[in-house]
Parts: C-alpha cells; structure tokens; sequence
C-alpha cells in the first residue's frame, strides 16, 4: 500500500511508534527491507540521499523500489534524504518519490525557512509531503554537537513552512560513532510537545537500542537508518562463499543479511505492533 509521507508517519503517531526508513542502493538493499516488511507487516519508507539523485543511480534504483511498493501490503513510501537542492527534488518527483527532503540547515534559519517552504509549495501541487531539518546533524566522525534544535525555533519553523516531518538535532550524527551518543530525550519530548510536525532522528546508525527506544516513547516517529544498511550488506558479501560465482545465487545471502538487519530495527521501533 502506498502512501505519502504524511500519512505513513500519521500511522506511528497514532500508535506510539516510529516508522523505519532505510536508505537503500540497489536491488538487494530493496528487496532485504521489502522482505522485512512483508514479514513484521510494518510499515517502512524506502530513502535514497540526494547524491544518488544526481547521478543514474536513482533513475535506475527507483524503478526496482516503485516496483516493491506496488506489490506490499503493508504501508510503504519512497523519500529523497537530505535534498540538496530543487533540482534533486524535482528528480524525486518525477522518479516516483512519495516524500521528499529539503536539508538547508546549513542556512541562517530565516533562509533556511524560505527555501524549504518553496518546496512545500511544489510538493503540495502533487500531495507529497515535505520533510525539513532545524539544527544541523554532522557527520560523526566530527564529533556530536550539543547544540540542540530549540523548541520555539522548531514551532516558527513549522509554521512557517508547512513541513509535515522536522529533522531535529538532539544527539546524533551521520556515519560511524566514536562513542555512543547520549540523546537529548528532554529536548525531544519539548520538540513534540511544541510543534505538529513529526519529529525524525538521523543517524541512528550506531545509536544503542535503550536510547532508540526512549527517543520514540518521548516522540520521534520517523528514524533513519543509513550506514548499517551498507555494513549488513557488506558484511553479507564477506560471509559468501567465494566460489559461487552466479551472482544472483551469490547475492542470497547479503539480501538475507539486509533483511534481517531490518527486521530488528522494525521491532526495534515498536513498528510491528
């Protein structure tokens, strides 16, 4: 079943839970987090970065995804992550995306509100919703900032541009962790009590499970999952046996890998229920 943003994430809100949305690459990383689906029946949002959208890669991955969804059950959507700009967004239109992301929390926020509310703007002409980020989240190979998302930035934010997600900075970062980050779960639980767009989590990657499942009982509904997905992958393809040399046989086992790591993060969130 096919969804938008919105919508999919209206679901977690619902029912106290936050949607799983894996960053996928080609057909193996679809087909890991389809299955895992078809096998918790939750709903999951299939991401591809903004990179991919600038190169052939999306042309050819969105297909195979937009194939997946037509044939789920459970609630799927197809999201650009971290949108660098218009034109990666109008590709995701028109590859078949279902939500987008505009990251322009690099800019002053006034700037950074008005280049994300031209974006809502066009992606309400086509029903999709738009997720936005306030207060940037690095890479963690630069440490995590402490700088927290503040809850009456995040409140004008959202008025002002009609996002129905916010990416929001409380702990984490994009990549491999140095040490385990600590959330800022107060500030979490501010930010949705203070705003009405759903609050999403980036990095969570390396984030431990007590802190993830905290982060969704005080309000994250939507939490991105990017560089696990590539090391369950990858950690698939080292464990095969070198001498099957059939790649379709060969990629059984990394798909199986991806699955499984999907399958825990969905029970992980509480999306099975």
């Amino acid at each position: 079943m096919i969804y938008d943003l919105k919508k999919i994430l209206d679901i977690g809100e619902e029912n106290g839970f936050a949607v799983p949305a894996f960053n996928v690459y080609n057909l193996e990383t679809v087909m890991g987090v389809m299955q895992a689906a078809e096998e918790t029946g939750a709903p999951v949002i299939f991401q591809m970065y903004s990179r991919l959208f600038d190169s052939q890669i999306a042309q050819y991955v969105a297909p195979i995804i937009r194939e997946a969804m037509n044939n789920m059950k459970t609630p799927v959507a197809f999201h650009l992550d971290h949108g660098a700009g218009v034109p990666e967004v109008l590709r995701a239109f028109r590859y078949g995306a279902t939500g987008v992301m505009i990251d322009a929390s690099r800019k002053p926020l006034e700037e950074n509100i008005a280049i994300t509310k031209g974006v809502v703007e066009m992606a309400a002409e086509m029903g999709i919703g738009v997720e936005g980020e306030l207060g940037e989240v690095g890479k963690a190979a630069e440490g995590v900032s402490k700088d927290y998302t503040k809850v009456e930035d995040a409140a004008k934010f959202v008025n002002e541009t009609g996002v129905c997600a916010l990416a929001v900075a409380v702990g984490t970062a994009h990549g491999h962790y140095k040490q385990a980050p600590v959330l800022a779960l107060k500030r979490i639980e501010e930010l949705h009590e203070g705003q009405k767009a759903h609050l999403v989590l980036h990095g969570g990657s390396g984030v431990p499970d007590d802190q993830i499942e905290a982060a969704v009982k005080a309000g994250i509904r939507k939490i991105n999952f990017g560089t696990d997905v590539c090391c369950s992958l990858l950690d698939g393809i080292r464990a095969v046996d070198p001498s099957i040399l059939a790649l379709d046989l060969f990629m059984q086992g990394p798909t199986a890998r991806v699955k499984d790591f999907a399958v825990s993060k969905i029970k992980l969130l509480g999306a099975d229920k």
